[in-house]
């Protein structure tokens, strides 16, 4: 975790290499996007990676890759191959965001946004 405050492009690459554990990809893996919400459902261990294990104390609630790559500080390659080493080890839930067509639709959202301004 980088706790120096410089930017992304100062790091070494070696060090996203180590963090990701030589993994490039996530093939044949959870697909996993920005959005996709991100639960523990393990407590970290001694042994296991930093990365991995504020991974786990994050997400206690659910936060997204986006708002996990923010708070640790890496890239979302790199946090998206971290995060689905622990799906593939069963330590975090990968949730789905709310699809687009369960959400209400903008004409009503709109109705009663005017008619709460009415009132």
């Amino acid at each position: 975790m980088s706790t120096t405050g410089q930017d992304l492009g100062d790091e070494p690459p070696e060090r996203f290499y180590v963090i990701t554990r030589g993994h490039s990809r996530t093939a044949g893996r959870a697909a996993l996007d920005l959005v996709t919400l991100i639960v523990s459902r393990a407590e970290p261990t001694p042994s296991m990676p930093p990365e991995h294990a504020a991974v786990l104390r994050l997400c206690g609630s659910p936060l997204s890759v986006a708002e996990i790559s923010a708070y640790l500080r890496l890239p979302v390659s790199a946090v998206t191959v971290v995060l689905a080493d622990l799906v593939a080890e069963e330590r975090v839930e990968a949730r789905a965001s709310v699809p687009a067509a369960l959400l209400p639709d903008r004409a009503l959202l709109e109705a009663v946004m005017h008619g709460l301004q009415r009132l």
